[in-house]
C-alpha cells in the first residue's frame, strides 16, 4: 500500500510539470521573449520547466515550432560582435594599458574571445567583461 501511494504521488506531481515549448521559429542569436515561448503540460528531460530561465537569453541554434527549449540550446546574449571595435585592456602590477582592438569573435560577457591590437595587428585572447572591453591575458 505504501508502494501504490508513493508511486501515486510521483504520477501526480509529474501531470503537473511543464516544459517551456517555442511557438515559432527562434532563428540562432535571436532573443528570446514570451510571445516566441509558451509552457505545456508535458515533461521533456533535459528541457527547461521554468519560463524565467528562458526569456531574455539568445538562441544558439535554430529552434523549431512546437519544440520544448532544451538546456544547452540557448545561453547568454552576447555583448560582443565579430568586427567590432573594442577597448583593449591590459594590466598587470601598476600598469595598465589601454588600446583599441577588433574582436575576431563574438561574446558574452565572461567568455574568451580573440581580439586583434588595431596597431600593431597583434592577435590576442580576453575576456569580455559586462561593460564590453575586453581584458587581455598575456
Amino acid at each position: 500500500m505504501k508502494h501504490l501511494c508513493a508511486i501515486l504521488m510521483l504520477v501526480a506531481g509529474d501531470a503537473a510539470a511543464e516544459t517551456v515549448v517555442s511557438n515559432r521559429t527562434i532563428r540562432p542569436q535571436q532573443i528570446i521573449t514570451s510571445q516566441d515561448v509558451r509552457m505545456e503540460q508535458q515533461i521533456i528531460q533535459g528541457a527547461y520547466d521554468n519560463m524565467e530561465h528562458v526569456l531574455g537569453q539568445e538562441a544558439k541554434h535554430i529552434i523549431y515550432p512546437g519544440r520544448a527549449i532544451m538546456i544547452g540550446s540557448i545561453g547568454t546574449p552576447a555583448l560582443v560582435e565579430r568586427n567590432q571595435i573594442v577597448e583593449l585592456i591590459f594590466e598587470s602590477g601598476g600598469l595598465r594599458i589601454v588600446a583599441e582592438g577588433k574582436a575576431l569573435g563574438r561574446g558574452a560577457a565572461g567568455e574568451r574571445i580573440r581580439v586583434m591590437n588595431s596597431d600593431s595587428r597583434t592577435v590576442l585572447f580576453g575576456e569580455i567583461h559586462p561593460d564590453g572591453s575586453i581584458v587581455v591575458s598575456n
